[in-house]
């Protein structure tokens, strides 16, 4: 059952710094399990279901998902971008998983492609060229990133997109 909990993301912060550029880029981090999940469903998830995250991205804005692995709790390594995608319009809602578990939702329109090693790609985003602890950024479970670095990330995995 789907609850919606607010009608624009301009309710959830009122005081925010309104955006003027184009659509924000987003990497978001989850098990390539749980990423599986929601391109079935057409939705993403982030940060165990925490709102505020949620709240950050905007309709329009890019977001690829980067899975370190395959399971929830560890496992074999992944270490690849396995989604990619284009926000739909509408605010977060909460989503009964059962269990007690209400965790908060975003709809997605994903891309079809392939999964993308990360390892090749380091040196060329943006958001981890030079950095040696580049996986701590993650740790964060969604970090902005540049369009470029979306682009760079479509196009490992196969995905055309246009601009």
């Amino acid at each position: 059952m789907a609850l919606n909990i607010q009608e624009t993301r301009t309710d959830l912060f009122p005081d925010a710094p309104r955006r003027i550029t184009t659509a924000g880029a987003w990497i978001a981090v989850a098990c390539a399990a749980h990423v599986a999940h929601g391109r079935a469903g057409g939705f993403m998830q982030v940060c165990h279901g925490k709102c505020g995250p949620l709240a950050r991205i905007a309709p329009g804005d890019r977001v690829a998902y980067y899975s370190p692995t395959h399971e929830r709790h560890g496992g074999k390594p992944c270490r690849a971008f396995t989604a990619i995608g284009t926000v739909r319009p509408g605010a977060p809602y909460q989503f009964d998983q059962g269990g007690g578990f209400v965790p908060f939702r975003r709809d997605i329109a994903w891309d079809e492609g392939q999964p993308a090693a990360i390892a090749p790609l380091l040196d060329e985003l943006d958001l981890t060229r030079g950095q040696r602890n580049w996986g701590a950024k993650f740790r964060f479970g969604l970090v902005r990133t540049t369009p470029e670095d979306l682009m760079r990330i479509a196009a490992a995995m196969g995905v055309r997109v246009p601009g």
